[in-house]
């Protein structure tokens, strides 16, 4: 199947797929990743599989979604799944991940130390990347449990879709910075060196960096890394293996993208950088894509019907092509009552049908509707425009779209039906 030139992206076998392990939503903040996952993870439990999807998502909207009072860090299994398969749900909790890693890789006493540390405090609930870096660690964690057979992840709502993929990067060079070498030199000296090192040689550099930052956090600091000193090879052994996790064949990347220029051109960006990184693309799911079911009448044409109409001219026709049979005469798709009156009102102030003007309070109602439905079909256009850019740029990523719906998803019904709409976008 293609959708305008592209190849089309086909959801249930993606799903269906047993070798399929792992499924990461991700793109620009705002196009519905976390719905998408959602849906994602409802449809793939209803076709059998067991699936947990994991959310970042501080709106808790999934939670609302699924029926579940409360997200947290521990899977909730989700009431009212068809068929055989199970859906459990979780939000990440950056700091208890983060508890929960020092926990487990320190002794009591070392992780007392740590978790009542003042700057690791400040470190676990809001350090930039932090967010980041624990969803590969809970990533991690869940792949390892073997419990499910697919995991959906929601990547966090960061200003860049890409900080998911550079986490452990960051992470790598804060842990292998000047700074941390520094301030962790003293204990690796150790004895008469270390001291003599420690009062001539950090004597200067701590008695800057406390006019600086302050001499209490500059000893939280300290005392933070000198803690966590054997910890740091294990934060980077987790982190690259998670990152090979997410380059392996039972991985699957959908980038999530609404069509506007913004968010396709970020689409783009990361679509790129996914190659560039080796990680496997399934391909691009189009969210909130508008349509018409009068696609015929053209903006140009309803706003001249319009003008017609509100001007006053129109006039008393003949039968027009009431007689005409054959193709004229039957319209190819079905119209809305609105949008026929609109049409037979349209077709009156071009000339066409009805016999009798008809009344002001009609023709200003026709007028407002054709309007409308002219903007309606230049949002349309605009974003025909927009999704051919990206096809002409990538031709090779696999697309469907998603209609967008008059309201927001709240219950399992909602997210059955942007899980159908998924499946068949790309027909």
């Amino acid at each position: 199947m293609t959708l305008d030139g592209a190849p089309g992206l086909e959801v249930d076998p993606l799903l269906d797929d047993p070798a399929t392990r792992i499924i990461v939503c991700c793109g620009a903040g705002g196009v519905g990743k976390t719905t998408t996952a959602a849906a994602l993870g409802v449809r793939a439990a209803e076709r059998g599989r067991k699936v947990v999807v994991l959310t970042i998502d501080p709106a808790r909207r999934l939670a609302q979604s699924m029926g579940i009072d409360q997200l947290d860090n521990v899977p909730r299994r989700v009431d009212g799944i068809k068929g055989d398969g199970e859906l459990h749900a979780m939000m990440l909790d950056m700091k208890r991940t983060f508890d929960e890693i020092v926990e487990a890789h320190a002794d009591p006493a070392r992780a007392g130390a740590i978790l009542g540390n003042p700057f690791y405090q400040s470190l676990s609930a809001g350090f930039a990347g932090t967010q980041e870096y624990m969803a590969m660690e809970k990533l991690g964690q869940l792949r390892a449990r073997e419990e499910w057979d697919l995991i959906v992840v929601d990547t966090p709502p960061s200003r860049s879709a890409l900080d998911f993929l550079d986490a452990p990067k960051r992470l790598g060079s804060f842990l292998d910075g000047k700074f941390i070498k520094l301030l962790m030199a003293p204990a690796k000296v150790g004895g008469r060196a270390g001291m003599k090192f420690l009062n001539v040689g950090m004597s200067m550099m701590t008695g800057t960096l406390g006019r600086l930052l302050g001499g209490q956090l500059l000893r939280d600091v300290q005392t933070f890394v000198a803690a966590m000193d054997t910890m740091f090879g294990g934060f980077r052994t987790r982190a690259d293996t998670t990152y090979r996790l997410l380059q392996a064949p039972g991985t699957a990347f959908l980038v999530v993208a609404a069509p506007e220029r913004d968010a396709l051109r970020e689409a783009a960006y990361f679509v790129e950088r996914l190659a560039a990184e080796r990680m496997p693309l399934a391909g691009l799911v189009l969210n909130r894509v508008h349509g018409s079911g009068a696609g015929r009448l053209s903006a140009e044409r309803a706003l001249a019907a319009a003008e017609n109409l509100e001007e006053g001219r129109i006039v008393d026709q003949g039968a027009g092509k009431t007689g005409v049979r054959g193709p004229e005469a039957t319209s190819p798709e079905p119209e809305a009552p609105e949008t026929t009156a609109a049409r037979s009102s349209a077709s009156t102030a071009a000339g066409g049908t009805v016999t009798t003007a008809p009344s002001p309070a009609v023709a200003e109602l026709t007028a407002g509707l054709l309007r409308l439905h002219a903007e309606r079909m230049q949002v349309l256009a605009r974003e025909q425009r927009t999704r051919d850019r990206f096809t002409a740029l990538h031709p090779e990523v696999a697309v469907t779209e998603v209609p967008a719906l008059p309201g927001d998803v709240h219950d399992l019904a909602g997210l059955r039906a942007i899980g159908d709409r998924l499946a068949a976008g790309h027909r």
